[in-house]
């Protein structure tokens, strides 16, 4: 039978895993390989994907690819009895800052004092490497409860060590790259070489995280394994015997917690002695000689004999290229440059591994792997009593991802949040500080009129800076408290828990649950939203998913929603912010199925994610977000805006003369924005005020409101010039037209310039129509 037919709650043993190609690689890399148990642990609401559990820890993955992996008929779990070994749990064990036997040696000649050291961070996604970054560094990257939160490489250096420099890199199963971001952690240990590796493990889950150790170790640079989250290990009834460990992987383990700051400093120490004395991993052949693995043993060893003077040359170690080329990898393949013969005799050596092993290349190595892991964790670590956290994490997963609650709970969350922020929270403390805007206005302009200031200083003062900047202002709580609850969810758990809830969904529409992520961050910032997109191992489904991110209604729209809203929606705040983040969704969702039968034909990626337990947000990390956040936009207030403002204030206050106008409609602004105006004529605001706002919009869309408050004064006159149709039209337009400068900016990063310029005319056309057909419509009505 395929794993596809297996109940809920039951158990089978893989036999073999089908299908080609990268994907088959990855699902090999995460354990997904012959001989390993496998249990189903629920399926989706929609019934698609599904949770595994295998090696101890959760993935989904699609029924579709489960339907390719064949398993034995049911069965109950296999427990393994350890014989004639003392109980882990009485073993002496080290401390935090405590190290194993491992012993250092100093070598002859260390690296010169003033060289500066520089180590990569790396290990599997979300086993707390950012939060490790943030100890060692003293930074304040931002860190998640779910895979992919870092997809680029960040910079620092160690505290109290400054002539070091430490990379963290995004997170990765293996060094067979599967997705773009995946790709940077790999060319970086292979190409810029760095002097020391910090492995970061989840000691929760030794089994999977080692399977990248393994790898690593194979790269002959010096190298630390940090063994993260003891303290959860420990709580849960579990243990480490780090000094065998050590003997089984050849290279200094330190226990750690991350989140505590324990054991940080012993970890440093062995860092900077391995790569100031350059102490490579020691030789550990991971293939036995003996059984069915002699044959991996011996293919292995051949290929490195083959290819020993080709990777000298491209710089790549021997024992690594040889059990990538083992693999199939066509990355490694193609750096060493092996002749034809040499390819040949390659194949050949592959060929009879895979005919003594009765399994394919990468199947054999992988086990391999698993096997050496397997070994290494009978005899070194006890593992822990299902975890409080897991406990918990599958209660709340009863409703928040149950088959007929787990959509619901996900519309009522998203509700709740809005109605906090939009009609509660975010409104009542909008409403203080629009009120301590106000009356710093009046004593400015009292304090101006007392001193005799000139009326055209004062009007720049008063009616350009104060009032421009400070009708941005006052809608900064709002996005506060959104981002409040949005990082609340992030740093749960739950966010995995949506992409996994939405996965079919989204697959109808030619996506992938994953893509889900970014656009949710995108409702908080389209520039963060689309870099994330670089988790996305498809070019076609990172497109397509970067092209569809502005359609989320991003934190900076908020203040021109609620501008317009307490203009002429009064009292409907939720209901308009709602019906317009909804309809941001519809036109997201309408343009995915034009371009999945056009521009982007093909199958979305397969959805293959962990999902991790749910944790308690961490008050520092909420915290840490919201400041950004609230940084990020004084900053913009301060410097963008406020720029803007006097810009505009000018030209609407001068003519082509450069004489004080009396009119405004006679200034320079009147003048060029007049010329655009009649485009937005069909569309119910056609005046050249509002013309003049949506261009400063694009460098940045706070700045919209600003420029109308300036422009018109008050809202009566904006009431007097536009009407309720023209108003939705406004605001569907906002909703939907170009990005921001730094929006573009980010996509022309990640997809080039021809496809940023693409973007802006095709929102803007997008917006065009969508606004002209509700300007219609709500004339009707």
């Amino acid at each position: 039978m395929t794993l596809k037919e297996l109940q809920v709650g039951k158990t089978a043993t893989i036999l073999s895993v089908g299908g080609n190609g990268a994907l088959r690689q990855h699902f090999l890399d995460m354990g997904l390989i012959q001989g390993t148990e496998v249990t189903i642990v629920k399926y989706a609401p929609m019934g698609d994907p599904v949770e595994i559990r295998i090696h101890g820890y959760e993935l989904t993955i699609r029924l579709e690819d489960a339907g390719q992996i064949e398993i034995t008929p049911a069965h109950e779990p296999h427990y393994k009895k350890k014989e004639g070994r003392q109980p882990l749990g009485d073993a002496q064990h080290p401390g935090y800052g405590e190290a194993g036997i491992f012993h250092e040696k100093k070598t002859e000649h260390p690296l010169p004092e003033n060289t500066t050291l520089t180590f990569a961070l790396v290990g599997n996604q979300n086993c707390g490497k950012t939060t490790l970054f943030n100890q060692l560094t003293g930074s304040n990257q931002h860190v998640g409860n779910f895979p992919g939160v870092t997809v680029d490489r960040k910079d620092g250096v160690i505290k109290e060590h400054p002539n070091t420099r430490i990379t963290d890199l995004p997170g990765i199963y293996s060094m067979s790259p599967y997705s773009s971001e995946e790709i940077v952690t790999r060319e970086f240990l292979l190409q810029d070489k760095p002097k020391g590796i910090i492995n970061i493990v989840d000691a929760t889950n030794i089994e999977r995280n080692m399977y990248l150790t393994m790898q690593l170790m194979e790269l002959e640079i010096p190298m630390v394994v940090a063994l993260n989250m003891m303290d959860e290990m420990r709580v849960n009834g579990g243990s480490v015997r780090v000094n065998e460990l050590e003997a089984f992987l050849g290279v200094p383990v330190v226990p750690i917690s991350a989140a505590k700051g324990e054991g940080i400093a012993e970890l440093v120490e062995h860092a900077l002695h391995v790569a100031k004395y350059q102490e490579a991993p020691e030789e550990v052949d991971f293939c036995s000689a003996e059984g069915q693995e002699s044959a991996v043993h011996r293919c292995i060893h051949a290929i490195m004999h083959l290819i020993e003077d080709h990777a000298k040359e491209a710089g790549i170690p021997v024992r690594f290229a040889a059990s990538k080329l083992a693999e199939n990898d066509e990355l490694v393949l193609e750096k060493l440059k092996l002749s034809q013969n040499e390819k040949e005799l390659l194949e050949h050596i592959n060929l009879q591994m895979e005919e003594e092993c009765k399994v394919d290349r990468s199947s054999a190595v992988a086990g391999m792997r698993f096997n050496y892991i397997q070994r290494a964790c009978e005899d070194t670590v006890l593992k822990p009593h299902e975890s409080r956290e897991r406990v918990r994490s599958r209660k709340i997963d009863q409703i928040l991802t149950g088959k007929y609650t787990g959509i619901p709970a996900f519309i009522a969350i998203m509700g709740l949040v809005f109605w906090l922020t939009f009609n509660v929270i975010g409104a009542f403390l909008q409403d203080l500080l629009q009120q301590g805007i106000d009356q710093v206005i009046v004593a400015c302009s009292q304090a101006l009129d007392a001193a005799g200031v000139n009326g055209v200083l004062k009007s720049l003062i008063v009616d350009g800076i104060f009032q421009g900047v400070g009708s941005v202002l006052s809608f900064l709580p709002i996005i506060v408290t959104l981002f409040f609850f949005l990082s609340m969810l992030e740093d749960s758990g739950y966010m995995a828990r949506v992409a996994f809830i939405m996965d079919k969904l989204l697959r109808k529409i030619g996506l992938s649950g994953r893509s889900i992520v970014p656009m949710l961050i995108g409702f908080g910032c389209t520039v963060p939203g689309v870099m994330a997109s670089r988790t996305l191992s498809s070019e076609r489904d990172r497109k397509m998913t970067i092209m569809l991110t502005p359609f989320m209604s991003c934190s900076a729209k908020l203040p021109i929603y609620a501008f317009f809203t307490a203009a002429f929606f009064p009292g409907k705040g939720a209901i308009v912010m709602i019906g317009l983040y909804f309809f941001g969704i519809l036109m997201g969702i309408l343009t995915a199925l034009a371009m999945k039968g056009t521009m982007f034909k093909g199958e979305p990626v397969p959805f293959v994610m962990e999902l991790p337990n749910y944790r308690m947000p961490g008050a520092k990390n909420v915290g840490q977000l919201l400041w950004e956040k609230a940084k990020d936009f004084l900053q913009r207030a301060f410097t963008v805006i406020f720029g803007a403002t006097i810009v505009i204030w000018f030209l609407q206050s001068f003519d082509l003369h450069l004489n004080m106008v009396t009119d405004s409609q006679t200034s320079i602004l009147a003048t060029v924005a007049g010329m655009i105006a009649p485009v937005f004529i069909p569309l119910g605001f056609g005046d050249w005020r509002i013309s003049t706002a949506l261009i400063s919009g694009f460098m940045a869309k706070e700045s919209v409101v600003s420029t109308l408050s300036i422009l018109f004064g008050s809202t009566a006159a904006l009431t007097a010039v536009i009407n309720t149709a023209g108003a939705a039209a406004l605001l569907i337009f906002c909703l939907l037209y170009t990005p921001c400068v730094a929006a573009i900016a980010s996509i022309k990063r990640e997809l080039g310039g021809k496809w940023a310029i693409g973007v802006v005319i095709f929102q803007c056309v997008i917006a065009w129509v969508a606004a002209f057909i509700v300007h219609g419509i709500v004339c009707l009505f």
